[in-house]
């Protein structure tokens, strides 16, 4: 490889770096809402699970505390698998030009 090739390559490594960056901060901008009970319970919360509010049914208040429980808890896991769908989505578009760079590697090498 010549040195040209090697710091042209080191370059766009850089620059995929800095986007992968911009992108994990966007990420933690993004909001998702998981649900459960059809809507009744309600987590909203960012790509980076960070919850935001938590929104329970006034019909559910004073319900069955075990149903309760379990309808948050719902909640929370769909909210994750949404922000983790969102998050594989944008994270795709970036690694998708870099030939040979498998789903998921971090950067850099």
């Amino acid at each position: 490889m010549m040195k040209g090739q090697l710091a042209g390559l080191m370059k766009q490594a850089q620059a995929m770096q800095d986007n992968l960056k911009k992108a994990q901060d966007e990420l933690a901008t993004i909001e998702v809402v998981g649900e459960s009970g059809a809507g009744l319970v309600k987590v909203t919360m960012t790509c980076k699970h960070d919850v935001k509010r938590v929104a329970i049914d006034a019909t559910l208040v004073g319900e069955d505390k075990d149903m309760l429980e379990d309808l948050v808890a719902a909640a929370f896991n769909d909210g994750v698998r949404r922000a983790e769908a969102v998050s594989s989505e944008k994270m795709g578009k970036l690694t998708a030009g870099m030939p040979g760079l498998p789903p998921g590697m971090k950067l850099p090498f």
